[in-house]
């Protein structure tokens, strides 16, 4: 259990995000301000820069993701590996306050429309392959470095940036409801794969 320092810590990088994320839907993120941040936090400039480097790492800090971990350790023993994932992501979404839900929606668009933000996000998904392999290996009993592990690790991470393509296209549904989607159809298997390739006239 995390002690008293590290949940205060938690907290106000928290609240800073919630501030920051508020002034992104309000006003958008390139008229938002560090110093505005700061100010509706109630904090120092300094302070802001203490718990983030910039702004750009209030909307790539993902305080979910260690959520849905511990939805996905909290599986039954025996489920099938996808579908305890899929059922892991409702589990993590559903534990969060309104607030906090639409506010992550938020965070998720700007991940997606900010081209500077898009391509941050996108440079950080090999650590993403990683961080779900050791998951995946931990709860299988198969080494990190095994192909299949790898090869189930990209396919989530596969998962997200095709969630987050069908997100621009329909961007009045929640995008945990399109993740959920996606993962339903993955269950299913994807029959496009056995697709005999046709040549179309021009």
């Amino acid at each position: 259990m995390a002690g008293l320092r590290e949940r205060k810590k938690a907290q106000t990088r928290a609240e800073l995000q919630r501030h920051a994320l508020r002034l992104f839907r309000a006003q958008g993120y390139a008229a938002t301000t560090v110093d505005q941040i700061a100010s509706a936090a109630d904090v120092s400039r300094a302070t802001f820069f203490r718990y983030f480097p910039s702004k750009e790492d209030v909307v790539l800090y993902d305080d979910i993701d260690p959520v849905m971990v511990e939805a996905f350790a909290a599986q039954p023993e025996g489920a099938p590996l996808l579908s305890s994932m899929r059922r892991a992501l409702r589990d993590a979404f559903d534990q969060l306050e309104p607030e906090k839900r639409a506010l992550e929606e938020v965070r998720m668009q700007l991940g997606r429309t900010v081209p500077e933000l898009r391509n941050a996000i996108r440079e950080r998904n090999q650590f993403s392959v990683e961080q779900i392999a050791a998951t995946v290996a931990a709860t299988t009993g198969r080494a990190p470095t095994d192909l299949d592990v790898t090869l189930f690790a990209g396919i989530l991470v596969g998962v997200r940036l095709a969630a987050q393509a069908l997100a621009d296209q329909h961007p009045d549904r929640p995008y945990v409801d399109i993740m959920d989607t996606v993962f339903a159809r993955l269950e299913q298997g994807v029959p496009l794969a056995d697709e005999p390739i046709r040549r179309v006239a021009p």
